[in-house]
């Protein structure tokens, strides 16, 4: 169920030790360019699990029979630290249809913090293939309350969750929560701490923050 990216040497994992790096961190715009980076490495890599067909192609030499998709899967990612990885996604699945789902963090006085779910445009996804990405996945809530959003749109064949990071307590917490037989999990790495405010450690900080400026 779950695919940890950075198990193998590969140029992604230099992209997330550039995403973690402190000072590489003060250039918001090489943040962003890496997290579309790995969106593309991601999209490449969930290609290889969809369907395809043959179909001929007619060159000015002859026709070649090339395997192609034979559907693009639905796009789906939580505002708003997911866009630049979205994008990385995008631009590979370049004819998906999209869906954005809008969650904040909503703190209590007690120092404790809710998730809600603020909006949703969703396209149709009955019975189709699914990727939802965040770039983290900490303790797991968000995507799982995305997932529910989506799903009141329709069923889908089969969910692809994708994050860039994730904890343990994450990945365990969506194993608990999806059907492990229409579920896959694709992660860029895999830390083991988390604080008592779901941050992971030693993570990279505030993703949103980092990509488009400090939100009051």
């Amino acid at each position: 169920m779950v695919n940890d990216l950075s198990a193998g040497n590969s140029i992604l994992n230099q992209f997330i030790a550039e995403l973690r790096d402190g000072e590489i961190q003060k250039d918001s715009l090489r943040f962003r360019y890496n997290l579309e980076r790995l969106g593309a490495i991601f999209a490449y890599e969930i290609s290889k699990k969809l369907v395809y067909e043959n179909r001929e192609v007619v060159t000015s030499l002859g026709i070649a029979n090339v395997p192609v998709l034979v559907e693009y899967p639905v796009l789906a990612t939580i505002l708003r630290a997911g866009l630049p990885f979205h994008q990385g996604l995008l631009s590979f699945f370049d004819k998906s249809d999209n869906a954005f789902i809008s969650a904040f963090r909503k703190h209590h006085k007690d120092g404790t913090f809710s998730i809600n779910i603020e909006y949703a445009s969703v396209t149709d996804i009955e019975n189709k293939v699914v990727i939802l990405t965040d770039t983290m996945l900490a303790s797991g809530s968000s995507m799982v309350l995305a997932h529910r959003e989506l799903i009141s749109h329709g069923k889908p064949r089969h969910t692809h969750i994708a994050a860039l990071l994730a904890s343990v307590e994450g990945i365990d917490y969506i194993k608990k929560h999806f059907s492990q037989k229409d579920t896959t999990i694709w992660v860029g790495a895999i830390d083991d701490e988390m604080t008592a405010q779901s941050f992971i450690v030693p993570g990279l900080g505030d993703a949103g923050d980092l990509a488009f400026g400090k939100k009051h």
